[in-house]
């Protein structure tokens, strides 16, 4: 039998400007573009924004799952990302996804754990 470590988990919280974190088709945009650039598969979406300007997104992937929610009235968000893969380790899409995605928010991070599953 083969050992089997299905990957690498980040979760994070951040800091990052009101802009950003009410601009929900930005982040659906970005989200696509990393999704189809990492070559993942997307099997479900959800996006919901709310009343205060903030949005929640959970993106269901054969790899696993992306989800953010965002805070604007206090400058937050939370967000994680794992990608596992019996054939792959897809540690290197895991933080290429979560650096471009600070990027993009030009987010400052208050936490983040990296978790090998």
């Amino acid at each position: 039998m083969t050992n089997y470590t299905p990957g690498l988990h980040i979760l994070s919280t951040f800091r990052a400007g009101s802009d950003k974190l009410t601009d929900i088709q930005g982040c659906r945009h970005l989200f696509d573009g990393l999704i189809e650039s990492l070559r993942l598969t997307k099997t479900g979406e959800v996006y919901h924004a709310f009343d205060s300007g903030g949005f929640t997104a959970s993106i269901c992937l054969t790899e696993s799952h992306v989800s953010i929610h965002t805070w604007p009235e206090f400058g937050k968000a939370t967000f994680d990302v794992f990608l596992s893969n019996f054939l792959q380790d897809n540690s290197d899409k895991v933080r290429h996804f979560y650096a471009d995605t600070l990027a993009w928010f030009e987010g400052t991070e208050e936490a983040v754990h990296h978790v090998t599953r």
